[in-house]
């Protein structure tokens, strides 16, 4: 059992609750043996059937009472996996949408999409299944050997020299199977990520000729993954043989010792029918263990997975935690973008890796009045991070941000974001209604306002040219549009959203130019009476800027309007004559 299990809420009151039902189990076990072998040694003896029934009750009772008591068990657990299955779902999602698209494209969308998924139900299983199985161990083999060692201290004996063994065995079983594991569950996360790339790319490598190609490429991937699952499967069938000849040569030890004993007299056939029908039972748990180790294997390693992504959100963000406990009343209830509003950063940084160098250093500027505000720089020179903090996916390490004198003290809280409408450089279609798409971050917007917002947004075309019109079904399992057509869906939702903060990072950076300047006279009718944050590597769209911050290496280098800038002749400057933008 992983430790990280026991950080979940409510698990101490479970181990409450399933260690009482182990114990009543456990004494079921018992008694049940005990009745059990007193009718056989009776009838052995001469008895009639008639003359035990009432010590027949007895055992059927403590049958009963045995497998009713492992039902509640299970009942117990089940429910406190799927609770706790829901919760780590929801902590998953929110998560990932702190953290924003970029994580999600760094950690895989097939992994992340597996883990959510796949991943949650098989943490489910190793819950539910875990539990009881460490209860189990925990208490009926103890309690077991103390009523043996209370009948015969040699059966004792023996029982409890065999019992380490099997554990042992167990142990390094799990270590070979914890490894093969590991390669399954890499190799399946490959095989995830390169499916999802493989299917958002069919049609430009069927474009291009190169389907066969790739094909073999997915055939590898698929045989590594089958080689991984197999040496996982026969580790897992040598391991449950193994455990199961350990267990009944265990159980046969005691068998001979009592058989002798029995001939020789030394022992009577009561006690004797009574440990060797226990025996079995006390190795049961250890062997349920075993058993269930490989298919809860990869549910503890999800659950390990997921807890990571959560736990370094969660490090990340403690410290502004606890300042924004401290004031969230008065910075939810005062942020308000108005047109005279004051923006200033203080000494930004960012870590994306502790060890690692930072994304920003240092970054420091004060922004007075509605303004359109370009982020330009050399890729890799820190803008999307930029936009990132702006938007709330990420959290500086370093600096403060304050707007007309108060200090955001998390850009992640909903008083910030329901300001912010961010529009992508790959939007995200939903499968649903183009209609739904477009009411993304109004939900209650009328039929009326969608229309209006996909004329603004240039949409008027694509929706008569599609049968369904607003209705029609697009992004998963629906309609396909291209990325023109995606983006002008962007910035519908922005149209709808009337937000007065605009963040863009790279909005056109994988359009065709005649594209993106059909979209630039869009995008300029939805700047109007906005904040805009417009991060591009497009340097043609800055003389449309009333102020440029120019990133260099993850600093900010130079600042100014476009004029300013182009007189100063420094890192703008170079921008723009290397590109050749044919910006005056």
């Amino acid at each position: 059992m992983g430790k990280d299990l026991l950080g979940y809420k409510g698990i101490k009151t479970v181990f409450l609750f399933i260690a009482i039902c182990t114990l009543a189990q456990s004494a079921a076990i018992i008694l049940q043996a005990k009745w059990l072998a007193e009718i056989l040694s009776a009838l052995f003896a001469g008895s009639t059937l008639q003359e035990q029934y009432s010590t027949a009750v007895l055992f059927l009772l403590a049958f009963l009472a045995r497998h009713g008591i492992g039902l509640v068990q299970q009942g117990i657990a089940q429910r406190f996996a799927e609770e706790t299955g829901t919760d780590l779902r929801k902590q998953l999602m929110d998560t990932l949408f702190h953290k924003g698209p970029r994580f999600v494209r760094s950690e895989g969308t097939g992994n992340v999409v597996t883990l959510v998924l796949e991943g949650i139900t098989k943490f489910r299983k190793y819950v539910e299944l875990t539990i009881p199985r460490m209860m189990g161990v925990a208490f009926t083999p103890a309690l077991v050997w103390l009523y043996v060692f209370y009948i015969d201290r040699i059966s004792a004996v023996i029982l409890l020299i065999t019992m380490p063994i099997l554990i042992i065995f167990l142990i390094l079983v799990g270590l070979a199977a914890r490894k093969q594991t590991d390669r399954q569950l890499h190799t399946y996360r490959i095989l995830s990520n390169h499916f999802v790339d493989s299917l958002r790319g069919l049609v430009t490598l069927k474009f291009l000729g190169q389907s066969k190609r790739h094909g073999e490429s997915i055939g590898q991937v698929s045989e590594s993954y089958r080689k991984a699952t197999m040496k996982t499967l026969r580790v897992a069938f040598l391991s449950s043989f193994a455990l199961d000849f350990f267990t009944m040569l265990s159980v046969a030890v005691v068998a001979v010792n009592l058989g002798l004993r029995l001939i020789n007299g030394g022992l009577e056939l009561l006690p004797a029918l009574t440990i060797l029908i226990l025996a079995p039972e006390y190795f049961l748990p250890v062997r349920m263990v075993g058993a269930d180790f490989h298919a809860t294997l990869d549910g503890k390693q999800a659950g390990e997975a997921i807890q990571a992504m959560i736990k370094e959100d969660s490090e990340g963000n403690v410290q502004d935690g606890q300042e924004a406990s401290e004031a969230a009343s008065s910075s939810e209830t005062e942020l308000e973008w108005k047109e005279d509003s004051v923006l200033e950063l203080s000494g930004i940084g960012m870590h994306h890796d502790v060890q690692g160098p930072e994304s920003l250093a240092d970054v420091s500027f004060r922004l007075e009045g509605r303004a359109k505000i370009g982020i330009v720089g050399e890729s890799g020179a820190g803008k999307s991070t930029l936009i990132d903090i702006l938007g709330g996916f990420l959290t500086p390490s370093s600096g403060g941000i304050t707007l007309d004198g108060v200090k955001l003290h998390n850009t992640a809280s909903k008083a910030w974001r329901n300001h912010v409408t961010y529009i992508p450089q790959h939007p995200y279609l939903f499968g649903c209604s183009l209609a739904d798409n477009i009411r993304f971050y109004v939900p209650e917007a009328s039929h009326t306002e969608v229309e209006r917002a996909a004329e603004a947004a240039g949409l008027s075309s694509v929706v008569q040219s599609l049968p369904g019109g607003l209705d029609e079904l697009i992004g998963g399992g629906g309609r396909s549009l291209s990325g023109g057509q995606a983006q002008r869906v962007a910035i519908a939702r922005a149209f709808l959203s009337q937000r007065p903060v605009l963040l863009l990072d790279e909005p056109t950076a994988h359009l065709d130019i005649e594209t993106e300047y059909e979209l630039k006279e869009t995008f300029a009718s939805l700047f109007k009476d906005k904040w805009v944050f417009l991060a591009t590597h497009r340097l043609h769209w800055m003389t449309e800027m009333d102020y440029i911050l120019v990133m260099d290496q993850g600093r900010l280098a130079e600042s100014g309007t476009h004029e300013e800038l182009m007189a100063l002749k420094g890192v703008y400057y170079g921008l723009i004559t290397s590109q050749m933008e044919g910006v005056q």
